[in-house]
């Protein structure tokens, strides 16, 4: 019998989401199709610089806050 990871459950601009396994940040913003060159990540109330995005994975309770960045003048 295979084991089988339990679902860890994050919130991101506090609405809950089921995953099946750990993500790292650029697979999180693929899996719910944001742009990641476009956004900046809090990630637990820390704003996550993008050079720790590929090395940074999601874990259970973990809370985001992605911000969509918007030009103008």
């Amino acid at each position: 019998m295979v084991p089988v990871e339990p679902a860890i459950v994050i919130h991101v601009n506090g609405t809950p989401h089921t995953l099946r396994r750990s993500l790292s940040i650029p697979e999180l913003c693929d899996l719910l199709n944001i742009h990641p060159r476009l956004v900046a990540i809090e990630y637990n109330g820390e704003i996550l610089h993008r050079q720790f995005w590929d090395t940074t994975y999601v874990q259970a309770g973990d809370r985001l806050e992605i911000v969509t960045i918007v030009g103008g003048g």
